[in-house]
């Protein structure tokens, strides 16, 4: 079934704390009609307004087309964590690529986590960017290899801005007694993830893209140029950008080969009062070392915001909120008492080598999705890099595309079963310890 709207309602954003603590604006007009433009951005999320962005301020004429709302997928719903790197590290990078990519795929990262900080700084302060992401590791072998990353990254990459906790040190930040150790990225962040992508919005109509919700794409005939079809009308571009992720239908079989959509679900607890500092002592976002991650953090008024994989079909489940309720006090006995506010559910897109998939798919139409969990920095980045390459520019594109991301066994029609199939496996190995 179409992700568009398994789980949603046509144009209505899920029942999140996000949304109740975001100025959510009108809703813009659908397509009217035919138009033609320069470029077509399909999706109007964190990839698609930076691309449209980036475009419009080069003098572009580009049009978004949204099938919901602005921010209505994973960018105004994820855990809000502005991460550094990839879902691989830089030593894996390295042995695969070599080291002048990994250190170029390293410094695209890094400008994809500045972008949202400067952004959010001077152009959405609402949206609360905030430094600090922990990882907490289950194993003593866990926190050791996270050691060797911050000690590679600090001698190879000049990064300085982990700090090696031990378990002591860990969980006095983190009050969870399941921790072995862990780390602080001072230099990662976190961010309210819908106030964002809103703002994004704005930003994108006001360098002159022209942003038409409620109007999916129906289907795109190639050719130069593209016609992409939707139900009142028809867009004719010179120039395509794919960047629905996880919600894309089933509009490229070279995307859908190699992206499939998962489900991941947050809920949010009462404002918790002065309980929260028993269970986080600092302002940070934090996610742990099983395959099934935990992400959390605190929001401002001060309400747990608990995170985590617990069903691996396209519906979400109907006992939403007690599942993510008995993995929260699994790791933080302390909340037992703790009432649940809100609980929702999003869909992201992962590929088989968690790493995103950035590609031009014709001459004139590029994709980006994929981002399997790191999308916050990186998706924007993505579509910076495709917008570059559209104006000639194709560096920082040709840099993303050489991620390692091989198709699904059986391409599209076997990618679900098959990874189902594998998380499940790995979902048991997690509540097994093993």
């Amino acid at each position: 079934m179409n992700p568009l709207y398994r789980n949603d309602k046509p144009g209505v954003y899920p029942p999140s704390w996000y949304a109740a603590s975001a100025d959510i604006p009108a809703e813009r007009p659908s397509l009217p009609g035919d138009l033609r433009v320069d470029v077509c951005v399909v999706g109007a999320g964190y990839t698609g307004l930076w691309a449209a962005k980036t475009l419009a301020e080069k003098g572009l004429r580009v049009v978004v087309l949204e099938a919901h709302r602005a921010g209505f997928g994973a960018s105004g719903r994820n855990g809000g964590q502005v991460g550094s790197g990839y879902n691989k590290g830089q030593r894996w990078l390295e042995s695969r690529l070599g080291a002048d990519k990994a250190h170029a795929l390293w410094d695209l990262a890094e400008a994809g986590k500045t972008q949202v900080r400067e952004f959010c700084t001077t152009q959405a302060p609402e949206a609360r960017y905030l430094p600090g992401v922990a990882h907490g590791e289950y194993s003593v072998l866990e926190a050791r290899e996270m050691r060797r990353d911050a000690e590679h990254l600090r001698a190879n990459y000049g990064y300085d801005q982990i700090e090696v906790l031990d378990q002591a040190t860990f969980q006095g930040m983190v009050k969870s007694p399941n921790y072995k150790g862990g780390i602080l990225d001072n230099g990662a962040g976190h961010v309210h993830p819908l106030r964002y992508v809103l703002a994004l919005a704005r930003a994108a109509e006001a360098a002159g893209a022209v942003i038409h919700e409620r109007s999916e794409v129906l289907r795109i005939s190639r050719g130069s140029p593209a016609t992409l079809h939707c139900k009142a009308g028809r867009v004719t571009a010179d120039n395509v950008i794919l960047a629905g992720n996880g919600y894309l239908p089933d509009l490229q079989p070279a995307v859908s080969a190699r992206v499939m959509p998962i489900n991941s679900f947050i809920a949010a607890t009462e404002p918790l009062g002065p309980l929260a500092g028993a269970v986080l002592a600092r302002d940070i976002a934090v996610a742990d070392s099983k395959f099934v991650v935990n992400y959390y953090r605190m929001s401002e008024d001060g309400r747990f915001l608990f995170g985590g994989r617990e069903s691996y079909t396209l519906g979400f489940p109907a006992d939403l909120a007690p599942k993510l309720r008995q993995r929260m006090v699994k790791l933080f006995p302390q909340l037992s008492g703790a009432k649940i506010d809100y609980s929702w559910g999003g869909t992201l897109g992962i590929t088989m080598s968690r790493l995103p998939h950035v590609a031009r798919i014709a001459p004139n139409i590029m994709s980006g999705a994929g981002f399997s969990g790191h999308g916050v920095a990186l998706s924007g980045m993505a579509g910076r890099v495709m917008a570059e390459a559209i104006a000639g520019q194709a560096g920082r594109f040709d840099v993303m595309a050489a991620l390692p991301v091989p198709q699904f066994p059986g391409g599209a029609s076997l990618r679900m079963p098959l990874l189902t199939l594998a998380m499940t496996w790995f979902a048991l190995r997690d509540k097994l310890g093993i």
